[in-house]
């Protein structure tokens, strides 16, 4: 049975499942989560009451949470890139960058993205600047600690910049990365031209008018 996966192309954690189906070309049925399909989002309500995205349907197993369907896909619909290292050891670091990444970059994007969605009068504007703190902070890390590397933990693409692409994206749009943090703008770039997220990127292009702090015309 084809794997089905309820989502959408603009949705950052969408896209970090994705990158992995793309990675190891998994056959897949896109489940997209819009007005226009209702069933999709019935379909999901009735697989997870929370009504989050992305789930990954595998015949009779449903999996939620988008690393956790990473894992999903390691374990069971293994290809030729493995995102998550076979030697416990080398994947440590690989699972630990993945919370980096969802944890200190995405989280504080999401704090400022939400905040601009709400009505005027109930906004928090100093819970949307301390998330801007927050990813300036993890910027700084980040460019040091990625220092040397060509992806996340080293020299193969995994599970940890599957996190990243969609994080660094989406955050250089709302906190701009310094031009003095050169390894981490150059890192963010080559995720950029990795095929798996091009692919997702231009997929999404058409939603941009939607972002609530205006799509910056770069990307």
């Amino acid at each position: 049975m084809t794997l089905q996966l309820f989502g959408h192309p603009f949705s950052s954690y969408t896209m970090k499942a994705l990158i992995a189906l793309y990675e190891n070309e998994t056959p897949f049925d896109f489940r997209i989560l819009d007005p226009d399909r209702p069933e999709n989002i019935a379909e999901l309500a009735r697989r997870w009451p929370m009504r989050r995205f992305p789930l990954l349907v595998d015949g009779g197993t449903t999996v939620f949470e988008t690393t956790a369907i990473i894992e999903h896909l390691a374990a069971f619909h293994a290809g030729p890139v493995a995102l998550i290292p076979a030697d416990a050891k080398a994947a440590v670091p690989v699972r630990m960058l993945d919370r980096v990444f969802d944890n200190h970059v995405m989280n504080p994007v999401q704090t400022i993205v939400f905040n601009a969605c709400r009505p005027e009068d109930a906004r928090d504007p100093y819970g949307a600047s301390q998330a801007r703190v927050a990813l300036d902070t993890i910027y700084a890390w980040l460019d040091q600690a990625l220092a040397g590397r060509r992806w996340a933990a080293g020299d193969a693409f995994t599970l940890a910049d599957a996190a990243a692409a969609p994080a660094l994206f989406y955050a250089d749009w709302v906190q701009p990365i310094s031009e003095d943090f050169t390894v981490l703008k150059a890192y963010r770039a080559r995720l950029l031209a990795r095929p798996s997220f091009a692919r997702c990127v231009d997929d999404a292009r058409p939603y941009r008018p939607f972002f609530p702090l205006g799509a910056p015309d770069q990307d």
